[in-house]
C-alpha cells in the first residue's frame, strides 16, 4: 500500500494524470471552474476528500493529481475530465498567469536572483500584462545575444528532455541487446571481444582492425562485402573497441537509414550508444548485480565498472538507464571539464542544471560548490570522492571520479537526492557544501572590493569550447568526409573472386 503524504492514510497505488498534461494549464482550469462556482479550496477539498493545501499545489501546477482525484474534481465541478485536461487556458488572464509562471521557472529568470511574483487574483491585470511583456522582451534579447543558437544544441536539448521523460530507459533496446548477447554465448561478467565478433558474424559481418581509418570516422561498414572496419586497440582489453563494434552492429539491427537532419543523426547516435551499453552491461546481469548491492546498501559505480570491464563514464551512464526504472532511484549524471564546463548531463531527480535560454546545458559552467568541481581540489583521486550539496532544489549526495585526457582533466559524477543516499557506499561522508546557484552571488559574482580594483584594468581572454560552438558539416553522413571514406573502401575491398 502506498501512503498519501497529504492525508497520511494508506491508499491504493493509482495511475497519475496523462504524462502529456500541462500541469500549469490544468491547475488554472481547475481554479477557473472552482471560482466560477464560488467554491473555496476548503469546500472543494471536502467534496473530493482531500486537503486545501494539496488542491492549492495542483492549481499552481506544482503537483500532478492522481487520475482518481481528477475524476472526483470533474464530478464536483460538474464538468467532464476532458474539460479539465484541455490544452487552452480558460481565460486571457489565466493565459497571462501561465506565461508569467513559466517565465519565472525558466533558467533566465533564475540567474537574476530576484523573488518571484505570485500571479494571484489580487494582482492587477495591467501589472500582470507588464510583467509578462517584460519577461518576453528579456527572453528575446537573451536569445539574440546567444552566439551559436545552432540546430545541434536545440536538437540535443530535445533529446535530453525526451530521455528524462522516460527515465533514460528504452525497454525495446534492452530486450534486443539481451537476446543478441545471449545468442552469441554471453552468460555473466564482462562481454568479451570474441562475443562481439560472434554477434557480428550472426549478421553476416566480419570485424577487421585497420590503422588507416578516415580521420572523420570511428568505424566504417562495408555493406557489400560484409566487413566492419575498426581501429587497432590503443589499450589492449579496454572496452572502447567492443563499444565501437557494437555501435556499428546497432546501425544494422536497428535498420538505420542515412540521417536526413542533424536531429536525426543525434537520435541515431543515442540509439547506438544505448544499444552498445546494453550489450556491454546486459540488463539481467547488471540488475542482478545492482539489486544485490542495493540490498547490502553498498552501491558504487566503481564496483559496477569493474564487474563489467568498462570505463567509469560508461558505467555511470549505464547506471542512469537502470537506476530509476529497475531500482526505483532518481539520479543525475555529469561529465565536467576542469574549467567547470558541463560536457554531458542527465537528471531526473530535480537537480537544476545550468542552461541557456534555449534549454541547452552543454558548455554551461556548473557551480564551484558542486561535487563535480570540488573533486578537482582533492589530493586523493585514486577512488571515488563523496559529497552532500545543499541547493535551492534540495540536498543531493554525489559520487565523483576524476580522470585525465590529452585536453585536460575531467570529472564524472553520479548523484541522487538525500533520501536515496542510504543505498550507496560513501553515504557516511561528512563533506558538505552549500550552493545557491543559479544566483550569481553564489560563486560567479566577484567580491565588490576586487571588482572595484580590477574591473577597469583587467582583460581576460576566454577559452573557446569548440565542441559547443561547431556544428557538423552537411552531407549524406553528417560530419564525415565521404570522398575519404569511399577511397578507403576501394583500397580495402577484397579483389573479385578473392572471397
Amino acid at each position: 500500500m502506498a501512503v498519501d503524504e497529504d492525508r497520511k492514510i494508506p491508499t491504493t497505488p493509482e495511475v497519475p494524470a496523462p504524462a502529456t498534461t500541462d500541469l500549469i494549464t490544468l491547475g488554472r482550469r481547475i481554479r477557473w471552474f472552482r471560482t466560477g462556482r464560488d467554491l473555496t479550496l476548503d469546500a472543494l477539498g471536502a467534496q473530493v476528500g482531500t486537503t486545501a493545501s494539496l488542491l492549492s499545489l495542483i492549481e499552481n501546477g506544482k503537483r500532478e493529481p492522481r487520475l482518481s482525484l481528477l475524476q472526483a474534481l470533474a464530478g464536483a465541478l460538474d464538468v467532464a475530465v476532458t474539460d479539465l485536461l484541455a490544452d487552452e487556458p480558460p481565460s486571457r488572464r489565466a493565459a497571462l498567469e501561465i506565461e508569467l509562471d513559466r517565465a519565472q521557472r525558466g533558467p533566465l529568470f533564475a540567474t537574476l536572483g530576484l523573488p518571484s511574483v505570485k500571479a494571484s487574483q489580487k494582482l492587477p491585470l495591467p501589472v500582470l500584462e507588464n510583467l509578462v511583456g517584460l519577461h518576453g522582451e528579456l527572453a528575446r534579447r537573451a536569445s539574440e545575444a546567444i552566439a551559436t543558437p545552432e540546430e545541434a544544441r536545440r536538437a540535443n536539448t530535445e533529446l535530453r528532455l525526451e530521455r528524462q521523460s522516460r527515465n533514460n530507459y528504452i525497454p525495446e533496446l534492452e530486450d534486443l541487446a539481451e537476446e543478441m548477447t545471449r545468442r552469441a554465448g554471453y552468460r555473466v561478467g564482462a562481454l568479451t571481444h570474441r562475443t562481439v565478433a560472434r554477434m557480428a558474424e550472426q549478421l553476416g559481418f566480419t570485424l577487421l582492425h585497420v590503422d588507416d581509418l578516415p580521420h572523420s570516422t570511428r568505424t566504417v561498414t562495408d555493406l557489400r562485402n560484409g566487413r566492419i572496419y575498426l581501429p587497432p586497440a590503443s589499450i589492449p582489453g579496454s572496452h572502447g573497441l567492443r563499444s565501437l563494434g557494437l555501435q556499428a552492429i546497432a546501425h544494422r539491427v536497428l535498420g538505420h537509414q542515412r540521417p536526413t537532419s542533424y536531429a536525426h543523426f543525434l537520435r541515431q547516435r543515442v540509439e547506438i550508444t544505448y544499444f552498445a551499453a546494453c550489450c556491454l552491461m546486459p540488463q539481467s546481469a547488471a540488475v542482478e548485480f545492482l539489486e544485490q548491492r542495493k540490498k547490502e546498501k553498498d552501491l558504487a559505480v566503481e564496483d559496477f565498472r569493474d564487474a563489467f570491464g568498462v570505463s567509469h563514464e560508461a558505467a555511470s551512464q549505464r547506471f542512469t538507464n537502470l537506476a530509476t526504472s529497475r531500482l526505483g532511484i532518481p539520479v543525475h549524471f555529469m561529465r565536467v571539464g576542469d574549467d567547470g564546463a558541463l560536457y554531458r548531463g542527465y537528471a531526473n531527480d530535480g537537480l537544476p542544471f545550468p542552461a541557456d535560454v534555449t534549454g541547452a546545458i552543454e558548455g554551461q559552467l556548473v557551480c564551484r560548490r558542486w561535487a563535480a568541481r570540488e573533486a578537482f581540489a582533492r589530493r586523493d583521486r585514486a577512488t571515488e570522492s563523496y559529497q552532500y550539496t545543499d541547493t535551492p532544489a534540495g540536498t543531493f549526495w554525489c559520487s565523483t571520479q576524476t580522470g585525465t585526457t590529452t585536453t585536460g582533466e575531467f570529472s564524472i559524477t553520479v548523484g541522487v537526492p538525500f533520501a536515496s543516499a542510504k543505498w550507496f557506499r560513501g553515504r557516511e561522508t561528512t563533506v558538505r557544501r552549500a550552493s545557491t546557484c543559479p544566483d550569481e552571488a553564489c560563486c560567479r559574482r566577484p567580491q565588490a572590493q576586487l571588482a572595484r580594483r580590477w574591473e577597469e584594468v583587467a582583460w581576460p581572454s576566454a577559452r573557446m569550447h569548440q565542441h559547443v560552438l561547431s556544428a557538423l558539416p552537411s552531407g549524406s553522413f553528417p560530419g564525415v568526409d565521404a570522398s575519404e571514406v569511399y577511397a578507403f573502401l576501394e583500397k580495402h575491398a577484397p579483389s573479385p573472386g578473392a572471397e
